[in-house]
C-alpha cells in the first residue's frame, strides 16, 4: 500500500498572460520503509513536481492532479491542513543548507524551530530532544555545537542538521531534494549511510532526488527517470540498472562516469603526437621546465574571536607544465580552494611561493605579478552566479577583460566578444540576457569565456562542474578539453568529484587536512594508490561496484 502517492499531475506557471508547462501527467508512489528516486537533468520537472504535490509552489502556479498522503489529497487541502502535515508527517532536506539555514540563528534553535511549531515542549526539554537529535545524525560533540551558527558548519555539518530537523517529529515521508549535491565523495557517502540508518530505524518512506545515477544507485529501491516534465522511465532499480529500456536513461548511466573512468587512463591531449602518449601514460613527460611552480606553501591565520592560529596548508610542492591540467582533490577543508586562490594571487601565502615561467609573484611581502603578466593566470570559480554581476549582461561581462587590460577599439571588442561565445558554444542570442536569464550550464560558460577571453597560459577552475547535473558536466569537461587543444591553456582542476578528475586530468594532486599525501599521473594514483586517505576516497565513490 503506497503511502505517498502522485497521479497525473500537471503544474503551469502563468506571468504575463503567457502559460508555462513545468510538469505534464506525472505519477509516481513510494511505500513505507523504501526508496524512491526521482532522477533527471536540471529542468527536468523534478523539483517542481514535488513542490507541486506537496503545496509549496507560488501562487502563480497552477496545479492539477492528485497526490495522496495516507489517503487525503494535499492538493486539495486548505493551507493549514498543509501546514499541519508538513514537517510533522512530512520531512523536507533541501540542496543548499546555508540557503536554508537562517545565518543568525543558532543551529540548535532552528532545529527547535521544527518542533515547537507542531509540539509545545519547555524549554529544557526541548534542548535534551535537540541534542538528541544531533547525537542521532552524527554531529559529534552536540553540548558544544548546538549553539553555533550555520557558517561554524562544515557543508556536511550543515546537510546533517537539515536532516535532524526533517527527522525532529519522527515523519513517516522525508523528501530529499538533492541532498548529496556538492559535497565531496566522504562526506556524501556518509549522508547516504545517515539516511538509510534512520530510514532502518524509523520504518520511513524516502523520497530522493538526484541528477546522478550513481548516487541513486547506492540508495534507492525504486526509480522514475524524468525529461522535460515527463516520465519517461520507472522501474525498480535492479531492473532500471541491469536493462535500461528508454535512450534517455542510457544516456544518464553512460554519462554517470564514477568509477568507470577511474579503470581506464584518460584520454590523451588532442595536441599531442601518437610517438608522445606512452611518455604521458607512464606519467614520464619530456622533462622542460614548469610553466607554474608551487613551492612549499604554508598558509596560516588566525580565526575571529580565538587566539590560536590555525593552519590551512603545509609544505604544498607541485608543478602544472604547458598544455597540461593537473587534478587537486580532497575533502572539503582540505586546502584545495586556498591553493587555487593562492595560484591565482587572490590570497598570499604564510611561507613558499609561486612562479610562472620561472618568475616569483605571489610570496610573503611585496610580491606580486607583473602587470603584463596578471592576464595570464585566471579563474573559474564553482559558483557562477555569484561571481558573474546580475546586472550586467553576458556582452558586458565578456567585454570587461578587453577594456581593462587591452586599447581595442569598441568594434573589435564586440567582435571578439561574439567569438568568445561561439568558442564556449553558445547562441549570440544569450549577449543581451542578464545571468538569471541562464541555465546553470551557461552560467558557468560564460564564466570559462571570461576566463579565457585573453587566452592565459593557466586557468584555476575551482569546482566548475560540483552543482551541474551530470550531462552538463561532461559537456562542461569536453569544453574544457578543447579549450586547451585550441589555446594551448593549462588548467589546475580543482575538484572533490573524482570520477571527472579520472575522466578528464592527467595528473592528481591528493590533499588531506592541507598536506599533500599523494601525487601523480591519475592512472596511476587511482588504479594503484598508495596512501590509505586516497583509498579511502576511492572507495567512497558512489556506485563504483554496483550498476555503473
Amino acid at each position: 500500500m503506497a503511502l505517498f502517492s502522485v497521479e497525473d499531475l500537471r503544474v503551469t506557471f502563468g506571468r504575463r498572460g503567457r502559460t508555462t508547462t513545468a510538469v505534464r501527467g506525472v505519477s509516481f508512489a513510494v511505500e513505507p520503509g523504501r526508496t524512491l528516486a526521482l532522477v533527471g537533468e536540471s529542468g527536468s520537472g523534478k523539483s517542481v513536481s514535488l513542490l507541486g504535490a506537496t503545496g509549496l509552489l507560488p501562487s502563480r502556479a497552477e496545479v492539477r492532479g492528485s497526490a495522496l498522503f495516507r489517503g487525503a489529497d494535499l492538493t486539495r487541502l486548505s493551507p493549514a491542513r498543509l501546514r499541519a502535515i508538513r514537517g510533522r508527517h512530512i520531512g523536507f532536506v533541501f540542496q543548499d543548507p546555508l540557503s536554508n539555514l537562517h545565518p543568525l540563528k543558532t543551529i540548535g534553535a532552528q532545529i527547535g524551530e521544527a518542533v515547537t511549531a507542531h509540539e509545545r515542549v519547555g524549554r529544557a526539554a526541548l534542548r535534551r530532544r535537540v541534542l538528541d537529535l544531533l547525537g542521532e545524525v552524527g554531529i559529534k560533540d552536540p553540548e558544544r555545537r548546538i549553539d553555533d551558527h550555520p557558517h561554524q558548519f562544515s557543508g556536511g555539518m550543515r546537510q546533517r542538521a537539515m536532516i535532524a530537523m526533517a527527522i525532529a517529529l519522527n515523519p513517516e515521508l522525508i523528501i530529499a531534494d538533492e541532498p548529496t549535491t556538492a559535497l565531496d565523495v566522504t562526506v556524501q557517502a556518509s549522508i547516504l549511510r545517515l539516511l538509510r540508518r534512520l530510514q532502518e530505524a524509523h520504518g520511513t518512506a524516502l523520497i530522493f532526488v538526484s541528477h546522478d545515477l550513481a548516487v541513486v544507485s547506492d540508495i534507492a529501491d525504486d526509480v522514475v527517470v524524468m525529461r522535460d516534465g515527463e516520465v519517461v522511465e520507472a522501474a525498480p532499480a535492479a531492473e532500471l540498472y541491469a536493462a535500461p529500456r528508454h535512450a534517455y536513461t542510457q544516456a544518464l548511466l553512460g554519462a554517470a562516469r564514477h568509477g568507470r573512468a577511474l579503470v581506464r587512463s584518460p584520454e590523451p591531449p588532442e595536441s599531442e603526437q601518437p610517438g608522445q602518449q606512452s611518455e604521458r601514460q607512464s606519467g614520464q613527460r619530456a622533462e622542460s621546465a614548469p610553466l607554474l611552480r608551487a613551492s612549499a606553501l604554508h598558509m596560516s591565520y588566525r580565526r575571529p574571536g580565538r587566539k590560536e592560529s590555525f593552519t590551512a596548508l603545509t609544505d604544498v610542492s607541485f608543478d602544472l607544465r604547458e598544455r597540461e591540467i593537473v587534478g587537486l582533490v580532497g575533502e572539503s577543508g582540505s586546502g584545495k580552494s586556498t591553493i587555487g586562490r593562492i595560484v591565482a594571487g587572490l590570497a598570499r601565502p604564510t611561507a613558499g611561493s609561486v612562479s610562472l615561467r620561472g618568475e616569483v609573484y605571489n610570496a610573503p611581502g611585496d610580491v606580486r605579478l607583473p602587470k603584463s603578466l596578471r592576464p595570464a593566470v585566471q579563474v573559474v570559480f564553482q559558483d557562477p552566479y555569484g561571481s558573474l554581476n546580475p546586472r550586467r549582461t553576458v556582452a558586458a561581462t565578456l567585454a570587461e577583460p578587453f577594456v581593462v587590460n587591452t586599447d581595442l577599439p569598441a568594434a573589435e571588442i564586440r567582435a571578439r566578444v561574439e567569438a568568445l561565445v561561439a568558442r564556449v558554444e553558445l547562441p549570440q542570442s544569450v549577449l543581451h540576457r542578464l545571468p538569471a536569464q541562464l541555465s546553470g550550464g551557461q552560467r558557468q560558460r560564460v564564466a570559462i569565456a571570461r576566463a579565457v577571453a585573453l587566452e592565459p597560459s593557466v586557468v584555476v577552475a575551482d569546482e566548475p562542474v560540483s552543482a551541474l547535473d551530470i550531462t552538463t558536466q561532461t559537456q562542461i569537461v569536453a569544453l574544457i578539453r578543447r579549450l586547451r587543444a585550441e589555446l594551448g591553456t593549462s588548467f589546475l582542476f580543482i575538484s572533490h568529484d573524482l570520477g571527472v578528475v579520472a575522466d578528464l586530468c592527467e595528473r592528481v594532486v591528493v590533499l588531506n587536512q592541507g598536506r599533500v599525501v599523494e601525487q601523480g599521473p591519475v592512472h596511476r594514483v587511482f588504479d594503484d594508490p598508495r596512501d590509505p586517505y586516497t583509498r579511502e576516497l576511492l572507495d567512497s565513490i558512489p556506485g563504483r561496484v554496483a550498476h555503473v
